[in-house]
């Protein structure tokens, strides 16, 4: 891909970026994961920090450090249009924990621009993610959302332990809708209206972003992924233990019934995502992470 240089007066380069923060997150984790995106070749216009419920006082110095506008979600509940002032960083507070879903429909209508970057609160962007993102929104107008590959690492970002490869091409992406959720969320970089037309977020505790992308491929929207790993995911053990659990499951099997109700599968892709995640909840963790590891990334 071609380098781009920002042009100061170009506001079609400008970007906000979107991230949701709870009281278990690793403060630590939490800041590498916001000077990943402070150090961007292309650097973000604005950065929405939802804290997503009460955190503690580790997770607060970090928050301080950063922040610049602080402003009470609950307050401002019903309120339409969000004064957008220049401030780089917006700490929108939720009494309440709610999950990511909710705390990510609040943050985008705090974000002042039309292209938003998701990041998650301990992961790592490579320098040009973002850059290479909005190459591809010039080069396509139409363009709704675009993410990327992924490499997952447990501590160290060198050990790299396996990859998560989507699809680039729009056809391949209608495709592989139908059984697997072609977007690695944590990556995506999307424009806010079209994400808003649609509804936002589905408020579910598990599987929203599978039902967003679902939504939006049946909806005709253009989308794209780059077929390069730009993002660095922090992975362990619990990431398998937490597809094993019964509120999983239950938004799992919800969300697909959602997925080929409105025309996003046929009959046996449905049938299919529905005995895997089924086979998934019961079989042992570790022979889980094998077949995870072994069919479903490289």
């Amino acid at each position: 891909m071609r380098k781009i240089a920002k042009n100061m007066n170009d506001e079609s380069l400008n970007y906000s970026v979107l991230m949701s923060v709870y009281h278990k997150d690793n403060p630590e984790y939490l800041e590498d994961a916001i000077i990943s995106m402070l150090n961007q070749t292309i650097k973000p216009d604005q950065v929405v920090l939802v804290i997503d419920g009460l955190i503690g006082d580790e997770i607060e110095q970090v928050i301080e450090k950063y922040g610049e506008l602080y402003i009470d979600a609950d307050k401002l509940a019903g309120v339409g249009e969000v004064d957008c002032s220049d401030e780089m960083f917006w700490v929108i507070r939720k009494q309440n924990n709610e999950g990511l879903a909710k705390a990510l429909n609040t943050g985008l209508r705090f974000c002042r621009n039309s292209i938003v970057a998701r990041m998650d609160s301990d992961d790592i962007s490579l320098p040009n993610r973002c850059e290479k993102e909005l190459i591809l929104f010039k080069q396509y107008e139409n363009l709704a959302v675009c993410g990327c590959n992924i490499d997952e690492f447990y501590s160290d970002t060198t050990d790299i332990r396996t990859s998560r490869r989507v699809p680039g091409q729009y056809d391949d992406i209608v495709r592989f809708s139908a059984k697997r959720q072609a977007f690695n969320h944590p990556t995506v970089m999307y424009k806010r209206d079209i994400i808003l037309e649609i509804g936002g977020y589905p408020e579910l505790k598990r599987k929203e972003d599978f039902d967003l992308f679902s939504r939006l491929v049946v909806s005709g929207a253009y989308m794209r992924n780059i077929e390069e790993s730009l993002y660095l995911y922090r992975a362990d053990e619990g990431n398998y233990l937490r597809r094993k659990s019964k509120d999983n499951l239950k938004a799992a099997l919800l969300v697909y019934r959602q997925h080929y109700k409105r025309g996003g599968c046929k009959l046996n892709d449905y049938i299919l995502i529905c005995s895997a995640e089924i086979v998934f909840y019961i079989l042992p963790v570790r022979v889980m992470k094998w077949l995870s590891d072994k069919f479903l990334r490289s």
